[in-house]
């Protein structure tokens, strides 16, 4: 049961090229970033990566963006990374653009063992139709376009399929856990974390204050240890904010 590795590296060792993972955190809140630096330094490419977003150039999923680790993103946001958008427009990485919800529920779906689900979000758009550029080729043109998905009707309204989410190896982040892999969240952190970790089939998870068993109120756990096979305590890592705005105190020039 207990399930603590000794190092980040430790704890991906096994994580091969090629693997799909779904990567916790919103932004840069709440991002496993030990867990992508220590997948950074194994060397590991070609990967597949379901995430909110990728980082922002430097930071988090950026790094292993910018040595052309990653092949593949399912996303909701591209948001601050030029990187991810450049290389997604001269047809460097495929990317499918997912409604924010939708990928949550597909995440959540997957964990749950159920295969696929309807959802109103994206009907009569190109989400439901089809031919969304997934990979642009070097002169602009799409190489690869989302496929048309089923549509029903119910009580007079169209749904979209949509499939579940199911992934290689999971990285997520929590402010506190404990041995058997009970995890809590902090705050914004609980955005798509507790959903990478249920979609992945081997779910590693870093945290920054280690407990032992019983320590956790059972009515604060957010995600039970079931879901999580991998536990590294991280101690002192920077918390970097995505887009920093300020604004002009009074009596300051215009």
């Amino acid at each position: 049961m207990d399930k603590v590795q000794p190092s980040a590296a430790d704890a991906v060792s096994d994580l091969p090229a090629g693997a799909s993972i779904a990567v916790g955190g919103f932004g840069l809140c709440g991002i496993p970033s030990d867990l992508i630096r220590a997948v950074h330094a194994s060397g590991v490419g070609a990967l597949r990566v379901v995430s909110n977003n990728c980082g922002v150039d430097e930071w988090g999923l950026g790094v292993l963006l910018a040595d052309r680790r990653i092949d593949r993103m399912t996303s909701s946001y591209v948001g601050e990374n030029k990187e991810f958008a450049r290389q997604y427009l001269s047809g460097e990485l495929e990317v499918e653009l997912v409604p924010q919800g939708t990928l949550a529920e597909r995440l959540r779906a997957g964990g749950c063992g159920i295969p696929a689900f309807f959802t109103p979000a994206g009907g009569g758009t190109m989400i439901a139709d089809g031919g969304l550029p997934w990979r642009y080729d070097s002169s602009g043109g799409v190489a690869v376009a989302s496929p048309a998905k089923e549509v029903r009707m119910f009580d007079g309204r169209e749904y979209v399929l949509e499939e579940a989410i199911v992934t290689d190896f999971a990285l997520v982040r929590a402010a506190r856990g404990d041995r058997h892999g009970n995890l809590v969240f902090a705050k914004s952190a609980m955005n798509f974390n507790p959903l990478c970790a249920m979609a992945g089939r081997i779910t590693v998870a870093e945290v920054e204050e280690l407990v032992e068993p019983g320590e956790l109120d059972p009515e604060h756990v957010h995600l039970p240890g079931i879901f999580v096979q991998r536990v590294v305590q991280v101690i002192g890592d920077e918390k970097r904010i995505e887009r920093r705005t300020v604004r002009e105190t009074s009596g300051e020039a215009k």
